[in-house]
């Protein structure tokens, strides 16, 4: 690809100049995002809430709470279930997707499949769903990812190809995550580790003010888990955060992936465990079954960058998503950008031109402070990013964004449905450019 989305030269917030879509998705029906769950997320390990429990019930309480929450669905009418996880072995193998529809009840009639794209696997499985509906293939499915980091270490049992490295097809960095993240500092040294400490700050504030203003728990799936010897549990918050936090804290912390690097685990996600699940309808399925709307799907693109700064991946995956959508970067009102390392986010945010602490991006912090349980971030950008519209009816369209491990990046484009210009194709223009000379 072209090195233009790596020169971290930044892009003008201006929108468009040339009227931008009707909004119709492609050439097939509208597609919109009725609802999503996850469970809460925790630490992997022997010490986190998940220990000892299957990667496959977690994904299973998620497809059960959304049948709960959605009364008027019939189950019959689901014609497919895509479950994303990045090791599809043990409890996240045996093509998941149809295992978790049968564990979940559902009639065995409902087909399902599972999706690797790693970090994006949710994403990616939401995207592919929601092609087919766009297509008329499907009128309503769940989408989702599981990831359980404590049963399924990153990396376990790959075997990368030997010509990685003989042919040096890519650096040796790449296989790394960590390494990668520092490959960015390299490159973007305005990106410090002060900075990058300051925003992952931040995004801990941000999600402590989310929990203390209840804007989490609602998406959030309580999950029972059991122990020798402490017996059951019913886990109703997220393990991974740490309110409080100050920069002096993330300081004394030690760089694990070069001597005297910026990157730690304060300013990047940790190893988590968790699932997700959205369900996803035409809109006239949604009309004729009384589902609620909260976001229509206007665009999406993938993209590839090189593998050993796989950070900027949002970027080109941003630029084709706005390209697909006819729409600039202010057209954007809210920004849901998974926070694998800060200096992901920060290269994404330089690049077009947008401040650290721009009240846009992820309002209720993010990963950095909630947690990554790879496959399975896709959804949960999505439900704070549809919460966030209800709260919100000035913005007409958002984003949901992330980094993707081997060099790749992901974006979601979606419309509110509770903004006043929503499915008008004719006041499409006019509110693109006031939109763009608000941002």
């Amino acid at each position: 690809m072209s090195q233009a989305p790596i020169s971290g030269e930044p892009h003008s917030e201006e929108p468009r100049s040339e009227e931008p879509r009707s909004g119709r998705s492609g050439t097939g029906r509208d597609v919109v995002f009725v609802d999503g769950v996850r469970t809460p997320f925790g630490r992997a390990g022997e010490k986190g809430i998940y220990a000892g429990t299957r990667a496959d019930d977690l994904v299973v309480k998620c497809i059960r709470e959304l049948m709960r929450r959605n009364p008027s669905l019939p189950a019959d009418r689901i014609d497919e279930v895509a479950v994303a996880a990045t090791t599809q072995t043990g409890d996240q193998g045996l093509t998941i997707g149809r295992t978790a529809a049968l564990l979940a009840g559902l009639p065995r009639t409902v087909p399902g499949f599972a999706v690797d794209r790693m970090c994006a696997g949710a994403m990616t499985a939401v995207t592919t769903t929601a092609s087919g509906i766009a297509f008329g293939a499907y009128d309503v499915v769940i989408a989702g990812g599981v990831e359980h980091m404590g049963n399924h270490p990153m990396g376990e049992g790959a075997d990368p190809n030997p010509r990685f490295m003989s042919e040096r097809l890519v650096d040796p960095a790449a296989l790394n995550m960590g390494n990668t993240a520092e490959n960015l500092h390299d490159r973007f040294p305005a990106i410090t580790k002060d900075r990058a400490d300051a925003y992952a700050v931040a995004s801990q504030d941000k999600l402590a003010a989310a929990y203390d203003n209840g804007r989490i728990q609602p998406d959030l799936v309580p999950v029972a888990t059991i122990k020798p010897g402490q017996g059951w549990t019913l886990n109703t918050m997220d393990e991974p955060p740490r309110p409080g936090t100050s920069l002096e804290d993330l300081a004394a912390l030690r760089t694990p992936f070069r001597p005297h690097g910026r990157v730690t685990a304060g300013n990047a996600a940790g190893l988590n465990d968790g699932a997700t699940a959205a369900l996803l309808a035409s809109a006239d399925a949604a009309a004729e079954l009384g589902l609620p709307v909260k976001m229509r799907l206007v665009s999406y693109a993938f993209a590839g960058v090189e593998p050993e700064v796989m950070g900027i991946g949002p970027v080109p995956a941003t630029e084709k998503a706005l390209k697909n959508a006819g729409l600039g970067i202010g057209d954007i009102g809210l920004f849901e950008i998974n926070e694998a390392f800060a200096v992901q986010v920060l290269s994404f945010l330089d690049h077009f031109g947008i401040a650290d602490d721009d009240p846009r991006v992820n309002r209720y912090g993010g990963a950095i402070a909630v947690g990554h349980p790879l496959a399975s971030s896709g959804v949960r950008l999505m439900n704070q990013l549809a919460r966030q519209f209800e709260e919100d009816p000035s913005v007409r369209y958002g984003m949901t964004t992330m980094c993707v491990g081997l060099g790749m990046g992901a974006t979601v484009i979606w419309e509110n449905p509770h903004h006043g210009a929503y499915g008008s194709a004719e006041a499409e223009t006019a509110t693109t450019e006031t939109e763009g000379a608000a941002a």
